[in-house]
């Protein structure tokens, strides 16, 4: 097996002046048949999802799944601990009292639920990423202070057509970056 160079991938950016028009323009890029896109927003806006295309996030199951294993588990260790392992009958009170089990049930919940997240969150959304080509474009820097950018990844052929409907689609800069995966 030989070790070839690493793929490039090349990104095209485009500012906009508010979420809106970067909306509208991940729409029509979606329909020309574009599907890895992102948007840089400076704070979170409602709807950037639906224009993305995004599928629905799996982190809400993977909490539930994460949660469920904790109150069971805490249940279960509680119970081996009073009923079996170690039976001391403490004012007539049953063994496997879930009243009593009730607050480390709650915690282990917790604390399963969030290390569920944590850890798919690294697989699911590739953290943590230090460094992306689209990083290497001097205006992309205002995307974290009051400008709203649109990057798609595409093919090397494909950026001139791409540029020319990012500019129709009313961005005030459209540049591209190519960098290492």
């Amino acid at each position: 097996m030989s070790q070839g160079a690493p793929l490039r991938r090349t990104f095209v950016l485009a500012e906009f002046a508010g979420p809106e028009p970067l909306f509208a323009a991940a729409r029509k890029v979606r329909a020309a048949g574009h599907t890895e896109l992102d948007a840089h927003m400076p704070y979170p806006v409602h709807g950037a999802d639906e224009a993305l295309g995004l599928k629905r996030s799996p982190v809400p199951i993977i909490a539930l799944v994460g949660g469920l294993a904790g109150v069971v588990s805490a249940y279960l260790m509680a119970w081996w601990m009073n009923a079996v392992d170690f039976r001391i009958n403490v004012a007539g009170r049953p063994f496997d009292a879930l009243p009593a089990f009730v607050p480390i049930m709650f915690e282990l919940g917790v604390l399963f639920a969030s290390l569920a997240i944590f850890v798919s969150a690294i697989f699911l959304f590739g953290l943590p990423r230090v460094h992306h080509p689209v990083f290497e474009l001097d205006e992309f820097r205002s995307a974290s202070v009051d400008k709203f950018w649109l990057s798609v990844r595409t093919t090397p052929d494909a950026v001139a057509p791409l540029r020319e409907e990012l500019e129709r689609a009313g961005a005030s800069y459209v540049g591209s970056v190519e960098g290492e995966p």
